[in-house]
């Protein structure tokens, strides 16, 4: 199948669980992949390309300058100055102290909180627990649009979702404005991602498939 064909099965998927294609931005996760892919997305019309470390995005910002951006993976602090003003979002930003170096280089990059939200030590992310006062002091300082978070790596995704969910409305009913983003959802689970309320979803396998 083509990049193509995947992403109509995709949103066909997308609008049988209810929710209008058209109002769900998905970003073509081009790690691993080369800049065929990324242009082949592209010409698909996914204009969102998200990539997990910086060092191998740099050349392909550079060689896709029309594609919009996205930071998805880990973020290390010592990295931030190669990574603000080069994506249009950081959506891993998984600490406060980590928010405050972006927001010291550059106060208009745009970003999303990350949280843990299957709390598996594996993974990155501010704690559940933690999550409203962090968020309300990183959107006090920076430009905060929203929550990004995984599903667990077996088992029903659902109960995480929903707790990100909550997590955002509680965020917006203290900070008494919307925050738009909530990107949740990847190629094995973005049906129930979009159950609960995704508006952003991260996909590889399910548009390149296994090879890279």
């Amino acid at each position: 199948m083509s990049v193509r064909e995947r992403l109509d099965a995709i949103r066909e998927r997308i609008a049988a669980s209810g929710r209008d294609p058209a109002g769900i931005t998905i970003v073509a996760v081009t790690k691993g992949r080369g800049l065929e892919a990324c242009r082949e997305a592209l010409a698909c019309g996914l204009s969102v390309l998200g990539e997990n470390r910086v060092q191998e995005a740099l050349p392909k910002i550079e060689a896709v300058p029309d594609a919009e951006w996205h930071l998805i993976g880990h973020l290390q602090s010592n990295k931030v100055k190669f990574a603000v003003g080069r994506f249009r979002l950081i959506q891993s930003v998984d600490s406060l102290d980590l928010a405050r170096e972006i927001v010291r280089r550059d106060p208009d990059q745009e970003m999303l909180l990350e949280v843990n939200v299957t709390r598996e030590p594996q993974k990155h992310g501010v704690a559940p627990e933690e999550a409203l006062d962090v968020a309300v002091a990183v959107a006090q300082m920076g430009r905060l649009g929203g929550f990004m978070g995984m599903g667990p790596a077996a088992g029903d995704p659902r109960p995480a979702f929903e707790e990100l969910r909550g997590l955002r409305e509680r965020a917006e009913q203290r900070l008494g404005r919307p925050l738009p983003l909530l990107s949740m959802g990847m190629s094995g689970d973005f049906e129930a991602a979009l159950a609960a309320g995704s508006t952003m979803l991260r996909l590889g396998r399910a548009l390149f498939g296994n090879s890279s």
